[in-house]
């Protein structure tokens, strides 16, 4: 096995901010949106990907080492970060800033997949292809926009461990086996380390950008890019329903559900994640090596398969369960 690209970090000056970014590896490249309330440490699991791509994973607008609130956990001053579309704009002005021009792959989970969706529609010219991980098109209906405002509120009162509490067990699968996962307790720890990472008056600023996100279900359709949609059949945050409608919107999209796994796919389930992803870019012409390994069968010899293909129209649906 290859040995692993070092992964480096370094701080872009955009015209509005200083982003964070962890970059490595060679071949097509691959930016990774990291969700609320976390930062682009999320995404460790996938640094074995830089032996065929060239990951780009920045810390967005306010969070991990692109904040810009440090030290300030009162909220006396207010962070920069105002919207989805911002968020956007500032992935665009990243790649701009790192001299990549050219059309790439954009994979977003939850709120950084709000912002894969604005960077679609908004720049498409940017985006060869799309992975939506654990995310809808949606926008909030009045009664989570309500939870969203009454959670700023109590972060703002009572602090990150609020945060903290209400939000790891509905990050993560609650099922038995799931709970049994011998990484469970070290995933755990590392998202409350990231979300003890953050700055309240980011959480505050980010909170109010979900809830005032636009519904894209009508933008969303002029996609035509090819599209990945990666669901947690255990996700009670957004359940595989979600990722269902969306792949009945877009037009050149695919649907995975990976079984056992919640809202944070990516750190539950890392193998068959990032065989997904692999297999996507190795469809769609985007990975470097010529060599085209079915990553799907190498999984399946860790006790995962890909069960069936139920095709619809220009639409795939795998759902992936364990045996």
């Amino acid at each position: 096995m290859a040995g692993l690209t070092i992964m480096h970090q370094h701080h872009a000056t955009l015209p509005t901010v200083r982003l964070a970014v962890t970059s490595g590896g060679s071949g097509s490249p691959l930016l990774l949106l990291h969700a609320f309330p976390l930062d682009h440490s999320m995404w460790e699991a996938q640094n074995t990907l830089t032996d065929r791509l060239h990951l780009i994973v920045p810390d967005q607008r306010g969070f991990g080492g692109s904040n810009d609130c440090l030290g300030n956990q009162t909220g006396a001053v207010p962070s920069s970060l105002q919207s989805i579309a911002q968020l956007a704009d500032d992935a665009v002005a990243l790649l701009d800033a790192m001299e990549i021009r050219q059309p790439l792959t954009v994979c977003g989970i939850s709120m950084g997949g709000y912002v894969a969706q604005h960077l679609a529609t908004r720049y498409p010219h940017r985006v060869r292809s799309l992975i939506l991980v654990a995310t809808k098109l949606t926008a909030d209906t009045p009664e989570i926009r309500a939870g969203r405002s009454d959670l700023a509120a109590k972060v703002q009162r009572l602090g990150l461990e609020i945060l903290a509490t209400a939000m790891i067990p509905r990050l993560l699968a609650g099922s038995a086996e799931a709970l049994a996962n011998p990484h469970r307790a070290e995933i755990e720890a590392s998202l409350r380390r990231m979300i003890h990472a953050q700055s309240v008056p980011t959480i505050v600023a980010a909170l109010n950008a979900l809830s005032a996100r636009p519904d894209m279900v009508a933008a969303m359709r002029s996609v035509r890019v090819p599209t990945l949609l990666i669901a947690g059949a255990l996700d009670a945050i957004t359940p595989p329903a979600c990722l269902e409608h969306a792949a009945s919107v877009i037009q050149n999209a695919r649907l995975v559900v990976v079984p056992e796994a919640g809202h944070m796919v990516p750190l539950e389930s890392p193998a068959l994640f990032n065989a997904a992803v692999l297999d996507f870019l190795l469809t769609h012409g985007a990975d470097p090596v010529a060599e085209k390994v079915g990553h799907l069968d190498r999984v399946a010899a860790d006790r995962v398969v890909a069960d069936r293909v139920v095709r619809g129209g220009d639409r795939d649906q795998t759902r992936a369960v364990g045996d």
